[in-house]
């Protein structure tokens, strides 16, 4: 008998189907069947009930899971005595990130947050600000960076952690005249943009609602190169952060945008912080770049 057999035991149990615990313990599907396939043959009963809706504790099944959770916990506990002895962190820290998002203060910051605890496992999941923010909201995530476009929910407090001017960018060639657009002028493009939920986004909608007007968005893409792209082969005017179409700018012109249009990125936690002392522990360092960045 094994640890991780253990743990798939635990996993299929809690998840309700083989796949959904190979997909949180980040292994392959048959891993599982073939751990806890194993573990049957050794201790000689059936463990779940198999079938199309899923997998279900046997009595048996139910009874060894009660002993696993405990083996696992107890494993857990040895090790934070012996990490509180070494002044080793562990753990594993998962983290949402708004799509779109290419800010090197988010690298700086998990590579600093690795630097100082390398046992820790970071995992980022990007989504939509909405989502990630529910994700927060329920416990299935430890901190997110999200882009301003909405207040948070009850519970969630941010805190600015970067922000950055939004320019239209269109081919180098591009016969358009003139130095800079209105936010009205651009509202009258084809827009090749960020979808709803990013910061980029909120902070163009926010701006043409204020300028009384509507964007035309022709185009949605998640990545800023591809917005870039689509741009530069005349698909519609693109809008992205000034870094991007300052990297672009071999084949692409930038306008500023007039009011400028900035986008925020903002650190979300739950009111209270996380659970884990490794989730809390991120959020330290994250606070320490945002103060850094505030020039607090």
């Amino acid at each position: 008998m094994e640890l991780h057999q253990l743990r798939y035991v635990v996993a299929v149990a809690e998840e309700g189907s083989f796949t959904a615990a190979a997909q949180r313990e980040l292994v392959a599907q048959p891993a599982v069947s073939a751990a806890v396939r194993t573990l049957e043959r050794e201790l000689g009963v059936q463990l779940f009930r198999r079938g199309r809706s899923g997998a279900t504790p046997t009595e048996a099944g139910a009874a060894v899971l009660v002993h696993a959770r405990a083996a696992l916990a107890a494993v857990a506990a040895a090790r934070d005595v012996a990490d509180e002895v070494t002044g080793l962190l562990r753990g594993r820290v998962e983290v949402g990130m708004v799509v779109g998002c290419t800010s090197t203060v988010l690298a700086d910051l998990l590579a600093d947050f690795s630097a100082t605890h390398p046992a820790v496992e970071v995992v980022l999941v990007e989504g939509a600000s909405a989502d990630l923010l529910a994700a927060l909201s329920a416990g299935r995530l430890d901190l997110a960076w999200v882009g301003r476009a909405q207040r948070p929910p009850a519970g969630v407090e941010t805190a600015v952690l970067y922000e950055e001017q939004q320019v239209a960018v269109v081919p180098a060639d591009s016969p358009l005249r003139g130095r800079s657009l209105t936010v009205a002028q651009l509202a009258s493009h084809r827009l090749v943009a960020l979808p709803p939920g990013t910061g980029g986004r909120a902070a163009l909608d926010a701006a043409c609602a204020a300028a009384g007007v509507a964007p035309v968005v022709a185009c949605e893409a998640t990545g800023l190169e591809m917005i870039c792209l689509l741009a530069e082969r005349g698909l519609g005017t693109g809008v992205v952060p000034a870094s991007v179409a300052a990297a672009a700018a071999d084949r692409l012109r930038a306008l500023p945008l007039d009011p400028p249009v900035t986008s925020r990125i903002e650190l979300a936690w739950r009111t209270g912080g996380p659970s884990s002392p490794a989730g809390a522990a991120l959020l330290a360092v994250a606070r320490q770049h945002v103060e850094a960045a505030s020039g607090g």
